[in-house]
């Protein structure tokens, strides 16, 4: 019995590697995450070069979108596809009602923010692409804009997220900044 669970795991294996792009990245915590390029317009985007051979993207304003997808999941705003059969979490009963009903609270706050700072023509955009993953030939299409005028208007969009989060390419700061010399309390004096 346990060669046809084998067979079962590897026919779903050779299945994925057929129909998904799959890549590894590495997570916020260091653990190694395994995606789907093609289930993020954003992720798909990020790995596409300009015409010098640069990323599009630059790692700040992917994470910046990914922040933005993570806000929208949680607020509960993602299109529900069937019928849900588990019992929300409802009446206010137990404290994980409480719980989930702060953190749906704070994610339509911080996405309330993020879309009050990007301003309201920049942050459809980004509700398309970084929350409902509608692509970006869509997005157009829906739009009436010219080809390959979303990625341009996303990349201005997610630049705006990622200053709102802030987010940049490189530390920056002041060129004479005075310079730490020990963590350590001063000394003492007049001691008795």
């Amino acid at each position: 019995m346990t060669g046809e669970t084998d067979d079962a795991s590897s026919d779903d294996d050779r299945f994925r590697r057929a129909h998904q792009q799959r890549i590894r990245i590495v997570g916020e915590t260091g653990e190694v995450v395994e995606i789907d390029l093609a289930e993020s317009p954003l992720r798909w985007l990020a790995t596409r070069r300009d015409g010098a051979g640069r990323a599009y993207l630059e790692p700040h304003e992917v994470e910046a979108g990914e922040r933005f997808r993570r806000d929208f999941t949680l607020a509960g705003l993602s299109p529900k596809l069937g019928a849900a059969w588990v019992t929300p979490v409802s009446g206010g009963r137990g404290v994980g009602a409480q719980d989930y009903s702060e953190v749906v609270l704070a994610a339509r706050q911080q996405l309330r923010k993020a879309i009050d700072r990007v301003g309201p023509e920049l942050g459809s955009v980004l509700m398309d692409v970084c929350g409902f993953l509608k692509g970006l030939a869509a997005v157009e299409r829906e739009r009436q804009w010219p080809a390959r005028a979303g990625k341009l208007v996303l990349k201005l969009a997610l630049a705006a997220l990622a200053r709102h989060y802030g987010l940049a390419g490189a530390a920056t700061g002041p060129d004479r900044a005075p310079a730490i010399r020990a963590w350590t309390a001063p000394p003492e004096t007049g001691r008795d």
